[in-house]
Parts: C-alpha cells; structure tokens; sequence
C-alpha cells in the first residue's frame, strides 16, 4: 500500500504539470491560469451544494434511528473531492468533479464498503430519542451487542 501511494504521489504532480504544459502551449498561459482557477470556483460551487444535499440525507437517517454507513463513505468522498478540485490541474479537477457526480459517488461508496476498504461493522441500527420521559424509556431497538446494561437513577441530597 505504501509503494502505490508514494508512486501516486510522484506520478500525480508530473501528471499535471505535464498537462498545464500541453494545455498552456495550445491555448496559452493566461487562458490556462483562468480555467483552472475557473474550475476551482466551479468546483467549490458543486462541493458546497452536494455537501449540503448528503448533510440533509445523513440528518434525515439519524432522525429516523439509522446511521447508513455509505452516506458516511460518501461524505468522505466529498472531502476528497474537495481536496482534488482545490489542486490545481487538470488530472485532479476531472476526479474531483468525477466524485461530485452522485450516481458516480454513491456506486464509489458502495464498491468501497463492499471491498472492505471502509469498516460498517459498529454501525447498526438503533433508534433513540434525545429527550425520553420515564413512559418510554427503554430504546424502540436494542444494540446487538449484550454489555449494556439499563437502568434509572435519581440524585438525591442526603441530609445528615
């Protein structure tokens, strides 16, 4: 693992400025400075509105008792999304913008789970409530795993 990423950290950076290079020798410097910075406001434009969609999506599931493990994994995406669209060149900008596309992202996120590369295994569904009174205490499902144990307590002021 760590020889793929060193390569990619070698290959990736010469990658691009190979192609800032071919692109800036066609169509010019100047040219080429305002479209990678045009595809970074671009970008951050799309990010934000995506950000916001899987937020809405992961809020609506934890709302309901759930906590689906490949809106998580497609937040991170997300994240690295970000990260590619804020580098410059042309190589990152198309796999950010690739991972900005939500059919894309959510058949990424759903490989990766299936390939093991995220863990889902402590995420299962629960259902709980912020605010419970004493009528509705215990929780609507209960965890898999047997070491929680459920109780009530009262403080009390001892007056001695």
């Amino acid at each position: 693992m760590f020889q793929i990423l060193l390569i990619a950290f070698l290959a990736v950076p010469i990658l691009e400025i190979y192609l800032l290079f071919q692109v800036g020798g066609v169509i010019g410097a100047g040219w080429t400075i305002l479209i990678v910075i045009g595809t970074a406001i671009l970008g951050a434009s799309l990010l934000r509105q995506q950000g916001f969609s899987t937020w809405t999506r992961l809020n609506q599931s934890i709302s309901q008792g759930q906590l689906p493990p490949t809106i998580l994994v497609e937040g991170i995406l997300l994240l690295l999304s970000g990260a590619f669209l804020l580098t410059p060149g042309f190589f990152t900008d198309g796999i950010g913008f690739l991972f900005l596309m939500p059919p894309v992202r959510k058949m990424l996120a759903a490989y990766l789970l299936r390939r093991g590369v995220f863990m889902a295994s402590g995420m299962h569904t629960t259902s709980f409530s912020h605010t419970r009174s004493r009528s509705d205490a215990a929780p609507k499902s209960r965890p898999q795993e047997n070491n929680v144990i459920e109780g009530e307590y009262e403080e009390r002021k001892d007056q001695d």
